[in-house]
C-alpha cells in the first residue's frame, strides 16, 4: 500500500492524481496504524514549517513519520515535507523541525531581479541523470548537506534540490506539478 500523508499541509490531491496517472492507488491518511502498515510513503507539503510540525504534533503523526523513515521502507518527501526533516527552519521565527536529515533550511536573500518566493520553472542537477527542469513553489531552501542528490540555484544561492539518505528520498520542488519528468521520478521511485 501506499500512503500520502496527511497533516494538514500537503497538496494532497495533486500528488495523489500524479500516482493514479502511474497506475498507483494511494491512500490518503492520518492514521498512525495505516502509515506503519504501509509499503512505502509520500510526505507532501505546501504552507510553513511551523504550523506543519505544529500539525504534526496535534495529530500524534511526529513519531509516525519519524518510524517510516526508520523502517526502510521508501520514503518521499515533496516541497515543505523535504524542509521539515532537516533541524530547523528559518521559517515564522525559527522553528525545531524533525531533525531527520542534518541542516539548516534558510530564507532566500533579497536580490534584484528575483522575486521570492520563487515560483517556476529550475534546472535540477541530479546525479547520475541529465539535468531537468522542474516546478519549484518556495521562499526557503535547504542547505547544502552530505546527501545532496540534486543541486539547483535561485537569487545567488546554490541549494539542495534533492536529498537521499538510505531509503528516503525527498525533494524541494513538485514532481506531481513537473509535467513529464515529474513522473518519471516518480516511477523511478515506485520502482525502487
Amino acid at each position: 500500500m501506499l500512503a500520502i500523508i496527511d497533516y494538514k499541509a500537503g497538496n494532497l490531491t495533486s500528488v495523489r492524481n500524479a500516482f493514479a496517472a502511474l497506475g498507483a492507488e494511494a491512500t490518503v491518511t492520518r492514521d498512525a496504524a495505516t502509515i506503519a502498515a504501509a509499503d512505502r510513503l509520500v510526505f507532501p507539503g505546501v504552507g510553513a514549517a511551523a504550523s506543519a510540525m505544529a500539525n504534526l504534533r496535534a495529530l500524534g503523526l511526529e513519531t509516525a513519520v519519524r518510524d517510516a523513515v526508520a523502517s526502510g521502507k521508501p520514503f518521499l518527501g515533496i516541497c515543505l515535507g523535504m524542509q521539515i526533516l532537516f533541524e530547523h527552519s528559518e521559517e515564522d521565527g525559527g522553528v525545531d523541525t524533525l531533525g531527520i536529515l542534518p541542516g539548516r533550511v534558510r530564507r532566500f536573500p533579497d536580490m534584484p531581479g528575483f522575486k521570492v518566493p520563487e515560483i517556476g520553472w529550475n534546472q535540477v542537477n541530479l546525479q547520475l541523470q541529465t539535468p531537468s527542469e522542474y516546478y519549484f513553489v518556495h521562499s526557503y531552501y535547504a542547505e547544502l548537506n552530505p546527501y545532496t542528490v540534486g543541486v539547483t540555484e535561485y537569487a545567488g544561492v546554490k541549494f539542495t534540490a534533492m536529498v537521499k539518505k538510505e531509503n528516503l528520498l525527498a525533494c524541494q520542488f513538485h514532481p506531481e506539478k513537473s509535467g513529464r519528468v515529474g513522473l518519471e521520478l516518480l516511477k523511478a521511485w515506485l520502482a525502487c
